[in-house]
């Protein structure tokens, strides 16, 4: 603008912006632009299981502990050096195995410490004009139609289910609409579908995850149920896409940052976009708007999460990634089991304002 008291006006409404404000309607040629936040960092990372093995009588523990990954650096040791066996590759993931036994009273601290620096990855171009369109990944990729656009199952239920009828006619009706075969477009207006239709909740006493018709006619789900819905729409159109399980940071109102296990999304649109392809979805944001849900965790994994396993297709890949520690024990023998994942050394490496301008081109500033 010409006014420069203008515009310096307008600059101090968007730095005081708070980042749930979405759009800023009064100024739509001026970018949104976000309150800063943490796009590169490192920590150390411990996880795993800690046993305590009480009693009289014979014990045996098996425990495959996912290797983290990450777009950066990381280097890990093991908290347990005994009766492992190191670098297994399970579809397509690594993992260390410990296959542990006795008779004695015992306390085991199973599990790995990770050196990590995460950075921010984001898909710049929010209108998806370097996406095939979804008959073109059927024609360029077929295989990896084949391998992410069927059924899942974890032996006894269909937990992602793209030929449910309800599933398939809402996502038939979202690509009817759209006007377009754009298959980065159409993840997106799944994804808009979902946090219009769902509302992330945990479950309340119960552990196991929800099939994706299920969290489709509760319309709550945690984030594995809602990434088993949204993977399922997806897939009903022919839209590969997979699960990401892993840990996602949060800083505390006290300053202090931990870790929760988390699960997320990856849709591919062809290799121009995203990382070979692959475009993360956050199904489980929560904020006042749908915009700002885009703007923030559609085509974007940010610095606070940590990759653990990638969904290799099958239901082996399921039932791995669903599968926990496992032990047997006879006589009066007792075990007591905790999981942990612990946070130290947090730093913070950089911050960056995210930016959106009104043509749907993101960027850090």
């Amino acid at each position: 603008m010409k006014n420069k008291k203008v515009t310096l006006i307008i600059t101090v409404v968007l730095l005081i912006v708070p980042v749930i404000s979405g759009c800023l309607d009064f100024f739509p040629d001026i970018p949104t632009t976000y309150v800063a936040h943490p796009t590169k960092v490192s920590y150390d990372i411990k996880y795993g299981y800690q046993i305590n093995c009480t009693g009289n009588g014979k014990y045996e523990i098996d425990y495959r502990c996912n290797l983290p990954e990450s777009l950066k650096t990381i280097s890990y040791s093991l908290l347990y050096n005994q009766n492992y066996t190191q670098n297994i590759i399970l579809v397509n993931n690594s993992f260390i195995r410990w296959n542990v036994s006795g008779t004695d009273d015992a306390t085991y601290e199973l599990g790995v410490t990770a050196s990590i620096e995460s950075e921010s990855f984001l898909v710049s171009d929010l209108n998806g004009d370097s996406a095939l369109r979804i008959q073109e990944i059927t024609n360029f990729y077929p295989k990896i139609v084949e391998q992410y656009c069927h059924e899942q199952s974890n032996g006894t239920t269909n937990l992602m289910d793209p030929n449910d009828p309800n599933i398939k006619t809402i996502a038939d009706t979202v690509l009817r609409q759209a006007e377009t075969n754009n298959s980065f477009v159409i993840a997106k207006l799944l994804f808009i579908w979902l946090k219009e239709n769902t509302n992330y909740q945990i479950h309340n006493g119960q552990g196991d995850v929800q099939p994706a018709s299920v969290t489709l006619q509760k319309k709550t789900g945690d984030c594995d149920d809602l990434s088993f819905l949204y993977i399922s729409l997806c897939r009903a159109v022919d839209i590969p896409a997979r699960f990401v399980r892993g840990y996602l940071l949060q800083r505390e109102k006290n300053g202090e940052v931990t870790a929760t296990a988390h699960a997320w999304v990856e849709v591919f649109v062809g290799k121009l976009m995203g990382n070979e392809g692959w475009v993360p979805v956050e199904c489980a944001c929560c904020t006042t708007s749908i915009q700002v849900d885009i703007n923030q965790n559609f085509g974007m994994e940010d610095a606070f999460h940590l990759r653990l396993f990638v969904d290799e297709g099958s239901n082996e890949s399921l039932n791995i990634s669903l599968s926990g520690i496992q032990y047997l024990y006879y006589e009066n023998r007792e075990i007591e089991l905790q999981s942990f994942a612990e946070i130290e050394n947090y730093l913070e490496l950089e911050s960056k304002k995210l930016v959106v301008t009104k043509d749907n081109t993101r960027y850090y500033q």
